[in-house]
């Protein structure tokens, strides 16, 4: 047997690293040359450093219907549209000119998938006067690839379920499998089919067990194009400064505050430091500096790591991983603000009076040298007056700087108050996993004074960066977040009212100060979390953008992302105009240079943003899944967290979240009083949010990241 054979044959059982391949072939030195033969030849596909058999593509009747009407040249009353949702027997159109969605009866959809753009057809006479319904024409430009899992039909066939529309089966075809089995977690392309019932696919990749929550999270990086690793030119430039010191032409002309007790705050396992701090109490107030690693001296405009950090625009974090926007040589390197090493770095200094207010700032190149490396649960312990002999020796360097920073932070958090910045409780989660990557438990997310002090010294540095651009007309990047549209308010007000709450508004739209009051009245009542997600759900999602709009949130008029360069690219993008500022150029020009660059830069990081964020809590719901399969049968008491149609969700204690199906709840049509009391009107029975509830876990499906209860007996 040829030594090919042998490879492709290990890899019809699963995904290997090339040193697990050659193990298996017993360590055959030809392994190597075969392999790099076969991914050259599309045959292998490597990915986060395992290979995979990959399905050649295949062209058929879906592909052939995109020459069936022109894009270029629609019909009369053709609209532009994407699928964005695919349920039993019809969909949703996105229209490209922003106007709303179209509902697609079954019949109507031609086949279409969600993310297809497709022309679509609006009907004269919509059964729902008011509404949009329509028919698609054509799909335009069909989605290449969807990630689902492979199962067994009830006919005993296999067949493939995208996560995008989980009630679609779609037989795949036998010869197409590239080696993916029952249970997989898989990426398949539809080649054939003018109708849904007629469609069929072929796996063009996969990973493993749909019931491993760390293969579902590698499938939800590859739906949504994060990478955790590098292009062969980013290594390259990225090796260049593998274990780079500052050396003494670099600090030319920079501000020397080594001198200065500088240290930084994070959590025990945070490699890639990008801020410190130093602070000092005098007579007439303090003195705060915000540190910030100077990322854009090493991350040049028009280099391999310019390009790749502006393509993935942010860091995504997901359990105890992350897929970094730079390369560990320069985020847990030269760029990490390490404890014991020089640094460059692009510093805010403020003078804030008595009160806490900000007199004055500046901004300057310089040269730091971190004392220490804080621990947010140690600097908790020392604020709640610890004892331990061993944490007062490790913080001595910076001891006389924790007493103004406390003092600091109280003055900022009334002055947050006095003005009303939000504070909406997120109910973030902890996930633990074991050595194999498995979630063992879950748990709520404790933040405490110091993750409060630390983001309050990181806002008052952004605040100072989007005000000097602001006042000196540069061309920025802000982050931004606006008051809600009409839309917006009307679900606020209604949400408020459905919990008993009469808005009593001054003017048309609420202030963030008459909200943050509601958000205050409610905490830590049955009705808090329902209060909350609902007006949260009620504003804007904040995002970047080159003009200064404000951030409704913080109530604050000027606001930007400065302080997070090494997984932010925003924040790399102003510390470059800022940097070009500084050395004398005129707003004049800079808006010549970086008008455009800004515009770019908004447009993609709030695209990429909003990907990670998909991944982020799509990965989180997998992990909570998979740590509930090990208490299916078990019985707890949680909080009714969400009111819809369809049922009940409830949260529990631990954060992980499920749903009790209408169908165990209420024998008729159930009524809903917007969306957050849910009644049967045949029992009267009826649920409202914050109620307790006692549930029996009944059902986890790790693959889609979703918990099944019903009530408890």
């Amino acid at each position: 047997m040829s030594i090919k054979i042998k490879i492709l044959r290990e890899l019809e059982k699963r995904p290997l690293s090339l040193r697990q391949l050659k193990e298996k072939l017993g360590n055959d030195r030809r392994a190597a040359g075969e392999v790099g033969a076969l991914l050259g030849q599309g045959r292998l596909v490597k990915r986060e450093g395992l290979l995979y058999l990959a399905a050649p593509a295949r062209k058929g009747p879906r592909a052939a219907r995109l020459a069936v009407i022109d894009p270029q040249k629609p019909p009369v009353g053709a609209l532009a549209c994407t699928v964005v949702k695919l349920g039993r027997t019809f969909g949703f159109a996105q229209r490209q000119d922003g106007q709303g969605d179209i509902f697609l009866p079954g019949r109507s959809m031609r086949g279409a998938m969600p993310g297809d753009e497709v022309l679509v057809k609006l009907f004269e006479h919509p059964r729902v006067p008011g509404t949009q319904e329509g028919e698609v024409l054509a799909v335009t430009t069909p989605k290449e690839e969807f990630v689902g899992a492979v199962r067994r039909s009830e006919q005993g066939r296999l067949v493939f379920v995208p996560d995008a529309c989980p009630t679609l089966e779609i037989p795949l075809k036998k010869s197409a499998l590239a080696g993916a089995k029952e249970g997989d977690k898989a990426v398949a392309r539809v080649i054939r089919g003018e109708s849904h019932g007629a469609h069929q696919a072929a796996i063009t990749l996969h990973f493993g067990s749909a019931d491993q929550a760390s293969q579902c999270v590698q499938a939800l990086l590859y739906a949504q194009g994060v990478e955790e690793t590098f292009p062969p030119e980013v290594r390259r430039e990225a090796a260049a400064l593998k274990g780079a010191r500052v050396e003494a032409d670099q600090v030319k002309g920079r501000m020397d505050l080594r001198a200065l007790p500088i240290f930084t705050i994070d959590s025990a396992s945070t490699k890639d430091i990008d801020d410190a701090l130093s602070i000092t109490e005098n007579a007439d107030g303090f003195e705060l500096g915000v540190h910030i690693a100077d990322v854009s001296h090493y991350v040049q405009p028009g280099t391999a790591l310019d390009k790749e950090a502006l393509r993935r625009a942010t860091s995504v974090y997901y359990a105890d991983r992350v897929a970094p926007m730079l390369p560990k040589e320069l985020s847990n390197g030269i760029c990490s603000l390490n404890p014991g090493e020089n640094r460059l770095a692009f510093s805010c200094l403020m003078l804030l009076d008595k009160k806490g207010q900000v007199k004055d700032y500046r901004f300057a190149k310089t040269l730091i040298h971190s004392r220490v490396k804080g621990v947010y649960s140690e600097l908790n312990a020392l604020y709640e007056g610890s004892e331990d002999e061993a944490l007062k020796a490790k913080y001595a360097p910076v001891a006389s700087q924790l007493p103004a920073l406390q003092k600091l932070y109280q003055l900022r958090a009334e002055a947050r108050r006095a003005r009303g910045g939000m504070e909406i409780e997120s109910g973030e989660s902890q996930l633990i996993l074991n050595e194999a990557g498995v979630c063992v438990d879950v748990r709520p997310h404790e933040r405490g004074l110091t993750e409060a002090i630390i983001e309050e010294c990181m806002l008052l540095a952004n605040q100072c960066a989007a005000n000097l651009a602001r006042t000196r007309h540069l061309p920025f990047v802000y982050r931004v977040h606006e008051k809600p549209d009409a839309e917006h308010k009307e679900r606020l007000f209604g949400v408020l009212k459905a919990c008993g709450i009469e808005p009593a508004f001054a003017g048309e739209t609420p202030t963030p100060k008459e909200l943050s009051a509601i958000l205050d009245s409610v905490r830590g009542q049955p009705l808090e979390r329902a209060v909350h997600t609902g007006i949260l759900r009620g504003m804007e999602k904040a995002k970047y953008d080159p003009q200064p709009k404000g951030h409704f949130g913080l109530a604050l008029a000027d606001y930007a992302h400065f302080t997070s360069p090494i997984r932010r690219y925003p924040d790399l993008a102003i510390h470059r105009i800022l940097s070009a500022w500084l050395e004398g150029e005129s707003p004049e020009l800079l808006t010549k240079l970086y008008e455009d660059f800004a515009q770019q830069v908004s447009q993609q990081a709030s695209s990429q943003e909003i990907k990670a964020q998909k991944v982020e809590r799509g990965a989180e719901d997998c992990y909570k899944a998979e740590y509930m399969r090990g208490h299916l049968g078990e019985v707890f008491e949680g909080v009714i967290s969400g009111v819809t149609a369809h049922g009940l969700y409830v949260q529990l204690p631990s954060t992980v979240e499920g749903l009790v199906h209408a169908s165990h709840l209420c024998q008729g049509q159930p009524v809903l009083v917007e969306g957050v009391r849910f009644a049967d009107p045949l029992t009267g029975a009826s649920w409202s949010m914050g109620d307790t509830m006692k549930v029996q876990v009944v059902k986890a499906d790790v693959a889609l990241g979703k918990v099944d209860f019903i009530p408890a007996p």
